[in-house]
């Protein structure tokens, strides 16, 4: 399949996947940082994702809203794509897939912050004079028992609203 073919299979109006793609990772972002603030979660997703790039927690939590915002759009295209080549979409679907990206996101890329993050303590050295977070561990749990169930619930969130939309 062409990449034209594809776009044309998508047949997708663009500026209202952004809208709704802005929308849904606000609204994973704001179920996040609601949960952090209920005390359900420590985990902090625009801090530790601005603190990969800004000293500053302040700025960093600006710095990494936008990074989150960003990640949103291209996993939204991500769906997008991945409903087109389906022919279809659902509600349901889309919380399969944002539980799944949840999953991924728990098991895979949270557990490998500490090994790329500058800012980061490690399981493994401690952590070091710059260090301004703790590692988050496997599933996110050093964060609180409850972080996996709000990263699945957040996540399911957004892929409801991408596959119902």
């Amino acid at each position: 399949m062409t990449t034209h073919e594809m776009m044309t299979m998508l047949g997708t109006d663009w500026p209202a996947l952004v809208v709704v793609a802005v929308i849904g990772t606000v609204l994973l972002t704001g179920v996040l940082i609601a949960a952090q603030l209920a005390g359900w979660t420590r985990m902090d997703v625009p801090l530790i994702l601005g603190t990969a790039f800004v000293a500053d927690p302040d700025r960093a939590r600006v710095v990494g809203f936008l990074v989150h915002l960003v990640d949103g759009l291209v996993f939204a295209l991500a769906y997008t794509a991945v409903f087109a080549v389906m022919g279809w979409a659902a509600w349901w679907s889309g919380l399969l897939f944002g539980v799944f990206l949840g999953l991924v996101s728990l098991v895979l890329f949270v557990p490998l912050l500490a090994g790329v993050h500058p800012r980061m303590a490690s399981t493994r050295s401690g952590p070091g004079a710059d260090t301004l977070l703790e590692p988050p561990g496997l599933l996110g749990l050093n964060y609180g028992a409850r972080t996996p169930v709000v990263t699945l619930f957040a996540h399911g969130v957004y892929g409801v609203l991408l596959g119902w939309v």
